[in-house]
C-alpha cells in the first residue's frame, strides 16, 4: 500500500504536526488502558476490550514505524530517536507467553515514546545526555567522599552503633541514607549519647555531600540544558539565514529579469 506513495510524500505525512498530535493522543490513550489493566475489577469486567484496545494501539505504532522505514530507508537509523522507538516497539511485539510472560509488564515502556514525539521532552533528554560526562566526574567525587566518610565513621562509631556503622558496607549505606536527609537526626542523636561531639562529623558530611556536591549535579544539568538551548537557537538562526538568503536571491533574480525586460522595451522603442 505504501508503494502508491513516494517516500517524500510519506516522510511529509509522518512529520506533519497533525499526525504527531495523533500519535501523542494514541500514546496517552494506551497509557490509560495499561493503567486500567492494573485494576483487578476493571480487568475482570473489561479485560477483552482493554486487550483489544492495546493491540490496536500497538498496530498503530507498528504502522508508523513501517512508514518511517519506507520514508527514510537507511537514514532511519541515523536518528537515535528512531532507534529508540524501534527498540520500544520491538519489545512490545515479542510474544508475552511462556518464558516471555514477564515482558508483558514492559508494555508500559511504550509510554516513553512521548519523549521521542514531544520536542520539548527531547530537548530535556538531550540536555541530560550532554551533561553525562560532567555528572560522571561529580559522581566519582561523591563516591570518594562517601568512601572516606564511611571508613572514618566505621572507626569512630562502629562500637557505639554497630547496627549503623558496624562495618564498611553498613556505614556506606547509612551515610547514603544520611545524605538523602532521611532519619539522620535519629542516627546522630543515638550516637551523641556516648559521643557528644559526633554532631560535628554529621554536619560537615551533610554540608559537603548534600549541599555542595549534589548542587554540582544541578549546575552541570542546567549547563547542559543551556548548551542544548543555544544549539537550538543557532540552528533556528541558520534556518532563518538560509530562508532570507533564498528570498534575497529570488528578489535579485526578479530584479534582473525586470531590468532585462525594461532594456528590451527601450531597444524596441
Amino acid at each position: 500500500m505504501l508503494g502508491v506513495f513516494k517516500p517524500v510524500q510519506v516522510a511529509k505525512f509522518v512529520e506533519d504536526r497533525r499526525f504527531q498530535n495523533f500519535i501523542i493522543s494514541v500514546i496517552i490513550f494506551n497509557a490509560i488502558t495499561l493503567a486500567m489493566e492494573t485494576s483487578t475489577n476493571l480487568l475482570a469486567a473489561y479485560g477483552p476490550v482493554l486487550h483489544a484496545l492495546d493491540h490496536i494501539a500497538l498496530g498503530i505504532f507498528v504502522a508508523e514505524l513501517l512508514a518511517k522505514f519506507y520514508a527514510y530507508r537507511a537514514k532511519f537509523f541515523s536518528d537515535s530517536w528512531n532507534v529508540f522507538d524501534l527498540i520500544i516497539i520491538g519489545i512490545a511485539v515479542i510474544p508475552a507467553t511462556g518464558p516471555f510472560a514477564v515482558l508483558r509488564a514492559l508494555r508500559v515502556l511504550r509510554v516513553l515514546r512521548l519523549i521521542s514525539v514531544v520536542p520539548s521532552m527531547r530537548k530535556v533528554v538531550s540536555g541530560l545526555l550532554t551533561a553525562i560526562p560532567g555528572m560522571a566526574s561529580i559522581a566519582a567525587l561523591l563516591g570518594l567522599i562517601i568512601f572516606v566518610a564511611g571508613v572514618m565513621a566505621t572507626k569512630l562509631f562502629g562500637v557505639i552503633s554497630p547496627e549503623n556503622f558496624g562495618d564498611l558496607g553498613t556505614s556506606l549505606f547509612t551515610l547514603f541514607q544520611v545524605m538523602t536527609g532521611e532519619a539522620w537526626p535519629d542516627i546522630a542523636k543515638s550516637i551523641m549519647v556516648q559521643a557528644p561531639m559526633a554532631w560535628l562529623f554529621f554536619v560537615i558530611y551533610i554540608l559537603v555531600s548534600s549541599f555542595a556536591v549534589l548542587n554540582l549535579f544541578i549546575a552541570v544539568v542546567v549547563s547542559g540544558m543551556e548548551d542544548e538551548l543555544r544549539q537550538d537557537i543557532r540552528e533556528e538562526e541558520a534556518k532563518q539565514s538560509e530562508m532570507l538568503a533564498a528570498a534575497n536571491a529570488e528578489i535579485l533574480a526578479e530584479l534582473r529579469a525586470l531590468r532585462a525586460e525594461i532594456a528590451a522595451m527601450k531597444q524596441n522603442a
